[in-house]
């Protein structure tokens, strides 16, 4: 056995140091001498090890893209992050049925929809309407000797990641307390602006695979938010967002917290939905911007993101497939009719989504959008969906996306293949709707091409974390990575 640890230790080494010299070699040569070294890999390595040593070579030897000045977001809080459970009995709340409540008014609807989205292992978020209740159960959660606090909000969880890279400086527009701004990291600026005295907590729930509370059993580990968030529901920083423009001058921008808008009146958000589409507008068009979604409940809100030309003005998506099925709901797109998803994703399914959101608003001869790329990802797997002639170095953006879910899941630097298990499927057809391809994964080969219309899709499996440390901001260190490898082209 430890010869054979030797040997792929050795060549992992000598992979390292072709890398270190690739640049004085040819590159066909470098080429053939990796591909070899890979190979001695892959046979000494399990399945997952096999995947692992595929997903560097996509990523070392395509070209990485880095932003030269980083991003400018919005959306920002304090995750106070513990388990569901230990909090619910904490409240003295018992074990019951679940049911799925749009906005949450008491204690008793809380313990509800986390019942109905812990049984089906289900993300989702939800507004606390009730001011004095939320503060009561912030309370006794920051009474839990096991309660941790982290950056949190979409955008501001995609900075620091993005943030890690030392070359990249990220301004970040939201609402900034003083604990906040203690949590992100050097490379991350806060306008003073976006400060604030206070902080903005939302409270993360987690739970493991197999936990039970009552007759409920978790199928897979996940995590139930919710918060009374006034300031992000408000887009309050929106204004400053937009005259930090000029100063800045970013790269990249990348937006999230739209969702956070559930929980203002219909007047409050149509106006607000309408001053943000006309601040986006103002951004330079040579500046790509992406928008990360989140878990929604209200229909009429995610059509109005969609046809108010939200949708048109940004050139990416990030989403995962709760948000993709209620996307398609709101709307009537293809397979609307499913209530929600059945185990993991049916990868044809998800495909037909994922093609007509970009037929149906993204850019075309005939339609003036600049949608042109959506990253999706589920537990088992990412899609990154293109229109072509807009984007390149798919398939290491994607296979970057899925050693991050591996990495993060479970606390590491780098993938442990002790601690991950292939959770795809084998063989999956890439349409329910068209004459599909039937494609078989290949764990040497893991990122799998092809094209449909003029958009090219590249899917890649996940390695899935047996026993995750921490699933909250996971597709947010999905997205930013992807974005991290994803070149731009200019047109």
């Amino acid at each position: 056995m430890w010869q054979r640890a030797l040997c792929v230790g050795l060549l992992a080494l000598a992979l390292g140091y072709l890398c270190v010299l690739g640049p004085g070699l040819a590159p066909a040569a470098l080429q053939r001498l990796s591909a070899s070294l890979l190979g001695g890999l892959r046979r000494a390595r399990s399945l997952e090890g096999r995947m692992v040593a595929a997903w560097q070579a996509a990523i070392t030897f395509l070209m990485l893209r880095y932003w030269r000045e980083g991003g400018l977001l919005v959306n920002a809080c304090v995750d106070v992050v513990l388990s569901g459970v230990k909090l619910l009995e904490a409240l003295g709340l018992d074990p019951g049925d679940g049911r799925n409540h749009v906005v949450l008014n008491s204690r008793q609807e809380l313990k509800e929809t986390f019942a109905y989205f812990m049984q089906k292992g289900a993300a989702a978020e939800r507004f606390f309407s009730d001011a004095d209740t939320f503060h009561h159960i912030a309370q006794t959660a920051s009474e839990d000797p096991n309660a941790q606090l982290y950056v949190g909000g979409n955008a501001a969880l995609i900075g620091q990641k993005l943030a890690a890279n030392p070359d990249l400086k990220i301004l970040l527009c939201g609402p900034i307390g003083p604990k906040l701004h203690e949590l992100l990291d050097d490379n991350v600026v806060v306008p003073p602006e976006s400060m604030q005295e206070r902080d903005e907590f939302h409270l993360i729930l987690e739970y493991q695979a197999g936990e039970e509370w009552g007759q409920v059993k978790a199928p897979s580990a996940n995590r139930f938010i919710f918060s009374h968030d006034l300031s992000n529901g408000a887009l309050n920083m929106l204004e400053v967002f937009v005259s930090s423009l000029d100063e800045f001058q970013p790269d990249l921008v990348v937006l999230s917290g739209l969702h956070m808008m559930e929980g203002q009146s219909k007047e409050m958000r149509q106006r607000r939905l309408l001053e943000a589409v006309a601040s986006i507008s103002d951004i330079p068009t040579d500046i790509p911007i992406h928008l990360e979604l989140a878990s929604m409940t209200d229909q009429d809100l995610m059509s109005n993101i969609m046809h108010q030309q939200v949708f048109p003005l940004v050139n990416s998506l990030g989403l995962n497939e709760q948000e993709l099925l209620f996307l398609t709901q709101a709307a009537s797109g293809p397979h609307a009719s499913l209530a929600s998803w059945d185990g993991i994703p049916d990868v044809g399914i998800v495909s037909d989504i994922l093609f007509w959101i970009l037929k149906e608003h993204g850019r075309t001869t005939d339609r003036a959008s600049d949608l042109t790329r959506i990253h999706f990802h589920t537990l088992a797997y990412h899609i990154l969906v293109t229109v072509d002639g807009y984007w390149g170095n798919q398939a290491a953006a994607v296979a970057a996306g899925a050693r991050a879910a591996g990495t993060q899941a479970c606390a590491t630097d780098t993938i442990d293949t002790s601690k991950v298990f292939l959770k795809a499927p084998l063989e999956f057809v890439t349409s329910q709707t068209e004459a599909p391809s039937k494609i078989s994964l290949n764990p040497d080969d893991p990122v799998v091409h092809w094209h449909r219309e003029g958009i090219s899709f590249h899917f890649t499996p996940v390695l899935v974390c047996k026993d995750p440390v921490r699933t909250v901001g996971l597709g947010d260190a999905i997205s930013a990575e992807g974005l991290l490898y994803s070149e731009v082209y200019s047109q």
